[in-house]
C-alpha cells in the first residue's frame, strides 16, 4: 500500500491537527497548491497559505509532519521516509 506522503496531495482534503501556530489549528480544506515550504488550502470561507514546518496535519487519516516534507511535490513524490 502507498502511503499518502508519497502521492499527490492536491484536491485532497487536509486538516491540521498541530502546529505552533494555535490559529491554525483545526483548520481543514482542499489543497489547492503545494510548494516546497508551503500548502495552500481552500477553507469554506477562503484560502490559506501554510508553511509546511509549523504544522502537523492529516490526509486521508494519515498523519503527516510538515518539517519532514520539506520539499517539492514532484521530489517528495518519489522519496523514501523512514517511518515514525
Amino acid at each position: 500500500m502507498t502511503q499518502m506522503i508519497n502521492l499527490p496531495w492536491l484536491s485532497r482534503n487536509l486538516e491540521v491537527i498541530d502546529s505552533t501556530d494555535p490559529t491554525l489549528i483545526g483548520i481543514s480544506g482542499v489543497v489547492m497548491d503545494e510548494t516546497k515550504r508551503t500548502i495552500i488550502i481552500q477553507t469554506s470561507d477562503n484560502e490559506i497559505t501554510m508553511a509546511k514546518d509549523t504544522i502537523r496535519f492529516t490526509i486521508e487519516d494519515e498523519e503527516i509532519i510538515g518539517s519532514k516534507v520539506g520539499q517539492r511535490p514532484e521530489e517528495r513524490i518519489g522519496k523514501r521516509y523512514r517511518r515514525s
